[in-house]
């Protein structure tokens, strides 16, 4: 069975910075993309990057390529973001997601976290 765990999230003043990990169990991490999405009560859930098995190939929603980034390291199944330059309108719940091919679809995903709240204060 597949577990996704998110953590990191938290209250952080627009500026601030925070990283989140999620950290994968039940699956072959090191042949899976993992990819980010958040959502706000009301809205669709949204695409926020994504990395391919090997980290050598990385997408970001338009909106947030130069603050945030994403990374993994196989050895320890985990998948990060790092979130610089946080606004009150990145306050969302962040997700991690997994899937063998490449997909910023959030339909495409089948595996995800219980994600984490991020909450930035202006």
């Amino acid at each position: 069975q597949v577990r996704l765990v998110e953590s990191g999230g938290g209250l952080v003043q627009a500026g601030g910075s925070l990283r989140l990990s999620c950290t994968a169990s039940g699956l072959t991490f090191s042949t899976n993309v993992m990819a980010w999405f958040r959502q706000t009560p009301g809205k669709e859930r949204e695409f926020v990057a994504l990395i391919s098995w090997s980290g050598m190939r990385t997408s970001y929603a338009d909106s947030l390529k130069g603050r945030f980034t994403i990374s993994r390291d196989n050895a320890k199944n985990t998948v990060y973001l790092q979130m610089n330059s946080l606004k009150p309108e990145d306050t969302a719940v962040y997700y991690c997601a997994a899937r063998e091919e490449v997909s910023d679809s959030p339909t495409s995903y089948n595996d995800w976290g219980q994600g984490t709240q991020v909450t930035v204060s202006s």
